[in-house]
């Protein structure tokens, strides 16, 4: 933590020299010592920043972050330099699409991914493998470890400390880890155990379906090597990738309902399971410096609607750390991790992500060249189906990645809510369903009070909804046809202030109703658990589970009231 007045680093809210309040995150600058060709990473105060710590030499500011190239990677990247083992022996680094070779950039732009098939990329690294060595990488790891062990203890050290003030108000088995595979969990969970000195702690791992191989491997090469770790895996054993997205459309950067059907969601149900309605504290891998999405989170995330899941408080020890400070805790530390970032990737989620780059792309058609072309088959028909006359520019550009909506798609024409008003009764809808009408739709009305069918007209088959506090009825639910059409619904709101409100939420249910997907988002966002959403059972509330919090009928954290609404609407609608 910082204080900009005292320009010091202190750790607590308040600073102890001069009272004021401090900043979180500590200001760093990574320089380059052309004596020791390694980058040295300095506080913003630290008076001796103009020289390398291991042989005091004048060294020059080099770059915002950066991070280790192993052996693996700068071997593809000289081959499309047509320069194999021309850098063998130097000390090489990267920060987004920059290399640096002994500290001098070069810059490998996009289109290079695309100067050579990737057979013949994958062919020369097969050919060439036996003569890479990690030599020359270990003797500049040693010294740039050395270098930075200073900045690392630091690091350590206020993590520690983060850790333990976290955690001080949860019992130790309320305490979880969310363990990716990833190296950003990686130290997380070493930090973790480290500090609460707990080497039972709960870990979840979700397999999405679409983990690099390297993840799989990795995942059980921690389980191995940490016995004692309480390892839990989530999977949606439900649902399969490829038949969501021919339904659906594939995901997009503004439409990954993935990340709910096949993680959130999946994790959610492990946190049900373990913990009902306890609350719970998990460590995350977060950082701030990742995209501009997480830079708007906080350091503690308790009542935001950014939590994805709502049972717990999320805790992110290495919030402000940067690239190269995670690296240098892993290769500092001696710890294993996950042998896809020795390839050169540099994020290790699902393969297939829209949100992957240029680089992700070409390191999966070269190790994984069988699922790519299936991919990448797939994203070609399915941009045929909705009418691209261009299918494969669409798909090798990347456009399908910024696709909106669900035009071409039968599935949009459920997230329409199609009703009109009752000329015979005020505050009435009539409602159209998409199918005839089960004991699970009514339970889409627990979250507006008590169902009371024996207050209901029986003749009409009514149902009433009473207010849970006054016991006032203030929802009809009468079945019906509507214009020779089956399927229809009138829903009359009385007794209450905001009849416009009630039945916006109402609507809401509707569309729950007629559009769910199993994306299991609502489950998610239930933090007591009354929501269970299944291809056997549809969706369905809990009456004895739902505590009437309307949460999943509120905007604020699910705008439309059903994911659906988002991923597949039309813009003429």
């Amino acid at each position: 933590m910082w204080c900009k007045n005292c320009h010091t680093e202190v750790y607590g809210d308040v600073c102890v020299f001069c009272g004021g309040q401090v900043e979180q995150e500590v200001p760093t600058e990574i320089f380059w010592c052309d004596r020791c060709k390694v980058p040295i990473v300095y506080r913003a105060n630290d008076v001796k920043k103009n020289y390398c710590s291991l042989c005091s030499a004048p060294v020059r500011y080099l770059a915002a972050d950066i991070r280790p190239v192993f052996p693996e990677e700068r071997l593809w990247l000289e081959i499309l330099l047509e320069k194999p083992f021309a850098y063998i022996e130097n000390s090489v680094w990267c920060s987004e699409n920059r290399y640096y070779i002994d500290g001098k950039p070069k810059i490998v732009r996009r289109n290079m991914f695309k100067k050579f098939p990737y057979e013949y990329i994958a062919e020369q690294l097969e050919l060439n493998q036996g003569q890479n060595t990690y030599y020359y990488f270990e003797l500049f790891k040693e010294r740039w470890t050395e270098a930075n062990r200073e900045h690392l203890n630091s690091l350590k050290e206020e993590a520690v400390y983060f850790i333990n003030s976290a955690a001080a108000a949860y019992p130790p088995t309320n305490i979880v880890v969310s363990f990716s595979g990833g190296k950003d969990s990686t130290v997380v969970s070493d930090l973790v155990v480290k500090a609460l000195t707990n080497p039972f702690l709960v870990h979840i791992f979700c397999d999405t379906t679409l983990e690099l191989p390297q993840t799989l491997e990795y995942v059980q090469r921690f389980k191995k090597d940490n016995p004692q770790v309480i390892f839990k895996t989530a999977k949606n054993k439900e649902q399969n990738f490829y038949e969501v997205c021919r339904e659906i459309g594939p995901p997009a950067r503004m439409l990954r309902w993935c990340c709910s059907m096949f993680k959130t969601g999946p994790i959610n149900r492990i946190f049900n399971n373990l913990y009902r309605d306890e609350k719970v504290l998990t460590f995350y891998g977060i950082r701030r410096s990742e995209s501009a999405s997480r830079s708007k989170y906080n350091r503690i995330e308790g009542d935001s609607e950014y939590l994805k899941i709502r049972k717990q408080t999320v805790a992110s020890p290495i919030f402000f750390w940067k690239d190269i400070d995670v690296w240098l805790y892993i290769l500092a530390e001696g710890l294993d991790f996950n042998d896809a970032y020795r390839l050169g990737y540099e994020r290790v989620g699902c393969w297939c992500c829209p949100n992957n780059n240029e680089r992700a792309q070409f390191l999966s058609n070269i190790y994984m060249p069988e699922k790519a072309k299936e991919w990448r088959d797939f994203l070609i028909n399915f941009a045929r189906e909705i009418g691209k006359t261009d299918a494969e520019e669409y798909v090798d550009s990347g456009n399908w990645k910024a696709r909106q909506g669900g035009r071409g798609l039968k599935a949009a024409r459920d997230v329409k809510i199609k009703f009109s008003s009752c000329t015979n009764e005020e505050n009435a809808r009539i409602y159209q369903l998409n199918k005839p009408i089960t004991e699970n739709f009514i339970t889409l009305f627990y979250p507006f009070g008590k169902v009371a069918e024996e207050l209901g007209r029986r003749l009409i088959n009514e149902i009433i909804i009473l207010d849970i506090n006054s016991k006032v009825p203030i929802i009809s639910i009468q079945p019906l046809e509507q214009n020779g059409q089956r399927n229809a619904v009138k829903i009359k709101t009385m007794n209450v202030k905001d009849h416009e409100d009630l039945q916006r939420m109402i609507s809401y249910q509707i569309r729950k109703y007629n559009a769910c997907r199993e994306c299991l988002k609502c489950e998610a966002l239930c933090q007591f658990g009354a929501i269970s959403v299944t291809k056997n059972q549809g969706y369905f509330i809990n009456e004895e589970k739902c505590r009437r919090c309307r949460m999943c009928v509120t905007a604020k954290y699910l705008d439309g009231g059903c994911l659906m609404s988002k991923y597949l609407y039309l813009r003429q609608e």
